[in-house]
């Protein structure tokens, strides 16, 4: 099966809700590589990289985050793999 990449953009709030420790926690589960990030904007954004039905599900799942969250939109854009990361990161 071939790899695919999403990159997400994801508004609403997601800043202070470990947002990004469990985007990680849920990529890692899913053997997704790629990272995540705070935006200066408010925005979370990340990169997912893997099997076409992960990289869905973790956009499904980015769709809701974590609990404590409040996602109001959600911009996805789907591109081949790049195959440039060895894991996935929060960065900063």
């Amino acid at each position: 099966m071939a790899n695919i990449q999403a990159h997400v953009l994801i508004s609403g709030r997601v800043q202070g809700v470990f947002f990004r420790s469990n985007t990680e926690d849920k990529a890692g589960k899913l053997g997704l590589t790629g990272w995540v990030r705070n935006l200066p904007d408010g925005r979370v954004e990340a990169v997912f990289e893997g099997e076409k039905e992960k990289v869905k599900e973790m956009i499904e799942w980015c769709r809701k985050g974590p609990r404590v969250a409040n996602v109001r939109k959600i911009d996805v854009e789907f591109e081949g793999a790049s195959n440039e990361f060895t894991g996935f990161e929060i960065r900063y």
